[in-house]
């Protein structure tokens, strides 16, 4: 097993994001749309926040009563981005080590982390979840 290995080799650089001014109901689109869970929130190209598929389902009723979909998007409709992600999120740094991330997922208990430039943390590069990490285990086995 690599011990330094970069988390920029296991992290998705093709990341799914939203604007801070988008609309609930386009987080929801971009989750179901691309099958994510974690959808990384900009402002003018900055990561601003980041939101979840468990953040939006919190909101909605759709999934424990039929016949809900008005319902949602009424609520989604109600409330803004800003109001619902989690603002400033803990992110790593695209040379941080895979156990140095490892360890963040384990300890912090976070599902996903933003991955941003090293020489600027505002510029995200990446998304690094708990199933990036077991996968890269997986292998080294």
């Amino acid at each position: 097993m690599k011990k330094k290995e970069p988390v920029s080799t296991i992290m998705t650089k093709n990341i799914h994001v939203v604007k801070i001014e988008d609309k609930l109901a386009d987080v929801h689109e971009t989750i179901r749309k691309y099958g994510v869970r974690h959808v990384p929130v900009v402002q003018k190209k900055q990561l601003v926040g980041i939101i979840s598929k468990t953040d939006l389902n919190r909101l909605t009723f759709s999934g424990l009563f039929a016949g809900e979909g008005e319902a949602d998007e009424a609520i989604l409709d109600m409330l803004t981005i800003s109001q619902v992600m989690s603002n400033k999120p803990r992110v790593v740094r695209s040379d941080d080590s895979i156990r140095k991330v490892a360890e963040i997922l384990a300890v912090e208990e976070f599902h996903a982390l933003p991955v941003v430039d090293p020489e600027d943390e505002t510029k995200l590069v990446g998304i690094v979840t708990t199933t990036d990490v077991m996968r890269y285990m997986l292998e080294q086995y």
